[in-house]
């Protein structure tokens, strides 16, 4: 008897810290309480066959069919971001079948076939309750219905049954999941639905069982579990997470309460929601980054059948699944996968073991305990749950990496197969072990009754024994009703503030937080009643507005709600900017006024309720903010429009990044300067102004400029790096700030120094590439020197340098050509050898030298077929350093393949900075052949295909001009025709006279067309300069209607100055030409028609 009360006792004791995997309490009816000891006596062995029944039940789950995750996939319609930039839907849908097709190659598509899949991208409209529902009766479109339908009543169900459930939401941050998952407004997502479903339930089946329902919430972020409902302070430590034989993983201190009511688990999710937003500013966490984990314990009791059946709804929002770009050049010495990413990355590893496992291949390991995540998960991922995974998409062309990432995730989650079965209570079992122990108690006393007198303090102990027994299963239903009560008075507690506050917002203006998760903006408000009030760090006067976040200062602004007016006053040093604009002077505010305190604190201003009317809030969103503070840096996204329609998704691709990555360069600029770092991170487009050898665009990209201020050192990182280091850097000013609070609080204590080597704020220092020229090749065709001034132009358009260089026609020795070697056909090439070299002379006025004396700076090139760079020596210290640099190439039998790449590319001659400490750039001789005399060889390969050129991306004036070269070459075929003539005529000659006047004649009529077609190509190297200014100008962000008028007459008078330049160039070469064959003609008597 004692040994099963310490047992129940200790069961008790087991159950306070129940979580995601413990069992709940368990209780039973006031009937069965009441029933007699001769009753427990009949009924002892219907409970042995309960017990019996039970097994065979589990064995029979046993032995069926394991269960696969469903997956669900949902597609989303446009964002506004994706509207304004004129996105293209690449996502298609038929019944369950998902086509992604490639945005750069219509002809590429992947197909994906899931249990689920859900179209909501259109065919949509909002009914008079704010709800979407399909344009026509039947559409295609699924509104939040027709997924709980599919999803939610099918994890009810398995609730009800006593099997364990799980739903996952998978995807990118911003593709639906949070809709999908929570709702917004009347739309309603799974939870709450799941939820009123529930409890309806619950009602309908009263009178057959008895419920209860725990509710709890967490957070996972950085590898650590925040409980989102704790009472205490949050300051206190993250949860640990611990492993028991019977209970698998749990959340040791997690907090579960008690739910009578879908209302009473809306309240608490609106808590937990707010708890987590305070707790996003507090740590300066990315709320995108983290896991959300609702856990609904249901444990239900069957009275009449003596069965209690227990299961667990785990409801699990996944942090966003963004695909960095990655290669093998931004490879980061420190650790790429830090904390905030070990949880999804392990989750991905589990899942492709647990897909390798169903397909019988043999896996040696599942990593379950990598990450706090897949211990909490490891049930719902291949053991006892019934799964769902709902993975949700971007359509648009902008976000085709990331969707087809998710869809390949999603496809390997779908041949998981798990083995749920129903969960029975062991608390159920000592139950019902005292209710049989009662039975054979009972019938001691039966026959102790029977001897009289003597047996009187035998019973009488047995008794007491027995109300003991009665006592304990009656303290099993008195607990579940406390846990109920105390809730229930947390439950007043929120409504009597959500209450006040709904008072205050109809009184009071007020600023609301605006963040990235939607799920998370609006849901602190800070009211300005009237009166001056301090807003920062300080708690401490009554008159102030405590916030907190990166960059915030102890007193950071001042409010003054003086006659109905509003203004903020920033006090020194610290940053406020309102609506995309840095402030430092008092400023009045009006209603829906956006406002940035610190680095990161983003609030929309709410004025009086008289100011408010009709206005939709909605369109303020995070994106909003941040597309406005891009704006103020000169970056626009492109608005919707017919031209739109056309432009390149991989620069639509780039802005999406800008603006993404703006509010983390801004943390990032905040943490080194509280941290005295001394290092500032710039954001750039890398190859904005750009193009490849054949004068292409280069592929757009973001990176981040990482400047020493110190020491004058630059790096650029790649936006996959910056995004690894910032998050470093996170975890280093958290230990920062935990070690100033120690030091404060034991004096004399000093913060140990971070090695350099592990300061994710310091790389070593490496070449950088500063900007790159243009050199065309086409005269090389004619064997025509050229000598050019080229501007070195930066990865964003800006002058860098201004270079000298030549290409020179010379012979095997290096000696130039003379005008009498210039060809007037590139034809005549073709087999024969070709030499010339490329003579790098001065660069003037270097930007990179004039900011660090200390820097130097070298130039590379890579020339046809060449598989190596090559590079000029370094040059120090100088400003316009002398380079002398001279470089000779050679083919020796000259193939189509380099006479179409002489006519139609250019040299990229690339200029590469250097700082201290950084080792020259040296060029490397693998793979290329050279000569004894240093001449390198190109055009190995032999004759290939001719690549043609694209006319389509060629202007009106370049067409034009390639229709007169074309009249050109018909002159010059008539000009060969004669010359045939001349020579026969002089093979016919002999030595005398005629002989002497014919010699001279080829040389005569060729050196003058080689002057003029010389004087044509260094007039059409100005006109190309002429047109590269064309394609730059471009008007200021900040142009007014005059602005915009004096960019209009001043791109009409470029635009004169370039066609003149063209036609006079061309007109000019005409004149040489027609010229040149008059007297020809006149020379030789010869007239053709």
């Amino acid at each position: 008897m004692s040994s099963n009360a310490s047992k129940l006792q200790s069961s008790f004791e087991a159950t306070q810290g129940s979580n995601l995997h413990c069992q709940v309490f368990t209780c039973v009816s006031p009937a069965a309480l009441n029933v007699s000891l001769s009753a427990c006596y009949s009924t002892q062995f219907a409970l042995l066959c309960s017990d019996c029944l039970l097994t065979m039940r589990a064995k029979a789950s046993d032995m069926h069919g394991k269960d696969c995750v469903k997956v669900a996939v949902r597609v989303r319609p446009f964002n506004k971001r994706e509207r304004d930039a004129g996105s293209h839907c690449v996502v298609s849908m038929v019944s369950s079948s998902i086509t992604i097709q490639d945005p750069r190659d219509s002809q590429t598509r992947r197909s994906f076939c899931f249990d689920y899949a859900y179209w909501s991208h259109s065919g949509f409209s909002r009914d008079r309750r704010g709800l979407y529902v399909p344009e026509e009766e039947g559409g295609r479109y699924a509104d939040q219905d027709s997924v709980f339908q599919d999803l939610g009543e099918g994890i009810l169900d398995n609730a009800l049954q006593g099997y364990n459930a799980t739903l996952l939401a998978y995807g990118q941050t911003g593709s639906g999941k949070s809709y999908s998952m929570v709702g917004y407004g009347p739309n309603k997502g799974l939870v709450p639905k799941l939820c009123d479903r529930l409890f309806e339930a619950i009602r309908e089946n009263q009178d057959t069982r008895q419920c209860q329902v725990f509710f709890s919430m967490m957070e996972i972020y950085n590898e650590q579990v925040i409980d989102l409902l704790s009472r205490g302070s949050r300051t206190s430590g993250a949860l640990r997470v611990r492993e028991e034989q019977h209970r698998g993983f749990y959340v040791e201190g997690l907090r579960t309460v008690p739910c009578d009511s879908a209302h009473q688990v809306e309240q608490l999710m609106e808590q937990g929601t707010r708890t987590r937003t305070t707790a996003a500013t507090h740590m300066n966490a990315n709320s995108s980054r983290s896991h959300m984990l609702i856990v609904l314990q249901l444990k239900q009791i069957f009275s009449k059948e003596s069965i209690t059946k227990q299961s667990n709804i785990n409801l699990v929002d996944l942090a966003g699944s963004e695909r960095q770009r990655s290669s093998g050049s931004e490879a980061d010495r420190l650790k790429e996968g830090t904390a905030i990413n070990l949880s999804l990355t392990t989750l991905g590893n589990v899942i492709s073991a647990l897909a390798d496992v169903a397909v019988g291949k043999k896996v040696v390991h599942i990593p379950y305990r990598d990450s706090v995540l897949t211990k909490l998960l490891q049930s719902a991922l291949g053991g006892n749950s019934r799964t769902v995974m709902i993975a949700t998409l971007s359509p648009a062309d902008i976000c085709f990496e990331e969707s087809l990432s998710t869809l390949r995730y999603a496809e390997r989650a779908k041949r998981i197969q798990n083995k749920a079965v129903v969960n029975e209570s062991p608390t159920e079992r000592l139950v019902k072990e005292l209710k049989a122990e009662n039975a054979r108690l009972l019938q001691r006393l039966s026959r102790l009754g029977q001897e009289g007198r003597r047996a009187h303090d035998e019973t009488k102990e047995l008794r007491q024994l027995l109300t003991h027994n009665e006592l304990q299963i009656r303290a099993i239903q008195t607990l579940w009703e406390q846990h109920l009560q105390e809730a229930l008075k947390d439950w007043e507690q929120q409504y009597a503030n959500i209450t006040q506050e709904r008072r205050m917002m109809q009184m009071h203006p007020y600023i609301l937080n605006i963040n990235e998760d939607a799920q998370l903006s609006g849901v602190v408000k800070l009211f300005i009643q009237e009166g001056e009030w301090d807003i920062g760090l300080c708690d401490s006067s009554l008159s102030s507005i405590s916030i907190k976040g990166l960059g915030i200062q102890e007193r950071h602004a001042v409010f003054r709600n003086e006659q109905r007016r509003v203004t903020l006053t920033p006090q020194p040093g610290s940053k406020v900017i309102v609506n995309g604009h840095a402030v430092s002077q008092t400023a009045e505010l009006q209603h829906l006024d956006r406002l940035v305190l610190g680095s990161n604190c983003t609030y929309l201003f709410i004025g009086y309720p008289s100011e408010r009317g009709g206005d939709d809030w909605s369109r303020y969103d995070y994106d909003y903010f941040q597309s406005e503070l891009a704006a103020a840096e000169g970056v626009h996204l492109g608005e919707s429009s017919a031209e739109s329609t056309h432009t390149d998704p991989s620069l639509l691709a780039v802005f999406y990044d800008y603006i993404k990555l703006m509010p983390m360069v801004a943390e990032a600029n905040q943490m080194s300067q509280e941290l005295s770092k001394e290092v500032e991170f710039k954001l750039e487009i890398k190859n904005l102004a750009l193009s490849d050898p054949k004068g292409h665009d280069l592929e757009k990209e973001i990176v981040c400029r990482v400047t020493s201020t110190g020491r004058k050192q630059v790096w650029i990182w790649s936006k996959t790096k910056f995004v690894n280091r910032k998050f470093l850097m996170e975890e280093v000013y958290q230990q920062h700030q935990a070690e100033q609070s120690e030091i404060n609080r034991v004096e004399g204590l000093s913060a140990a120094a971070l090695p350099r080597d592990k300061d994710p704020f310091w790389d070593p220092v490496e070449p950088l590439l500063l900007g790159t020229a243009h050199l065309w090749l086409q005269s090389l065709a004619f064997r025509i020197p050229l000598e050019e001034q080229l501007e070195v132009l930066g990865s964003e358009g800006t002058e860098e340098a201004i270079l000298q260089a030549q290409l020179v026609p010379c012979n095997s020795t290096g000696l130039p050509l003379g005008e009498d070697d210039i060809l007037i056909d590139p034809s005549e090439l073709l087999g024969r050898r070709l030499d010339f070299q490329l003579v790098l002379e001065q660069c003037c006025g270097l930007r990179w030298i004039r900011e660090a004396r200390n820097r130097g700076v070298q130039f590379g090139f890579r020339m046809f077929d060449c598989s190596q760079p090559l590079y000029t020596p370094a040059v120090w210290h100088n400003l316009n350093p002398l380079l002398d640099h001279r470089v000779h190439f050679a083919s020796v039998h000259t193939s189509q393949r380099l006479l179409d790449y002489l006519q139609s590319s250019a040299v990229v001659l690339e200029l590469w900075g250097l700082q201290e400490g950084c080792t020259d750039l040296v060029s490397s001789l693998e793979g290329v052949r050279m000569t004894t005399d240093g001449v390198f060889i190109i055009d190995e390969e032999g004759p290939t295909n001719a690549v043609p050129v694209n006319s389509a991306e060629l202007s009106c004036s370049v067409r034009a001009l390639l229709q007169d070269v074309e009249e050109l070459k018909s002159d010059n075929a008539l000009l060969k025709k004669e010359n045939q003539c001349l020579r026969e005529q002089l093979n016919t000659t002999k030595n005398g006279g005629d002989g002497g006047r014919g010699r001279p004649l080829r040389p005569s009529c060729d050196a003058e067309f080689a002057r003029a077609l010389k004087v044509f190509y260094h007039s059409m190297t100005s006109v190309r300069g002429q047109l590269q200014r064309l394609r730059r100008h471009r008007p200021s962000e900040e142009s007014d209607l005059l602005g915009l008028r004096l960019f209009i007459d001043e791109q009409g008078r470029l635009m004169r100055d370039f066609s003149e330049q063209l036609e006079q160039s061309v007109s000019t070469l005409k004149h040489d030409v027609a010229a040149i064959v008059r007297r020809k003609r006149e020379r030789s008597g010869i007239w053709f028609d």
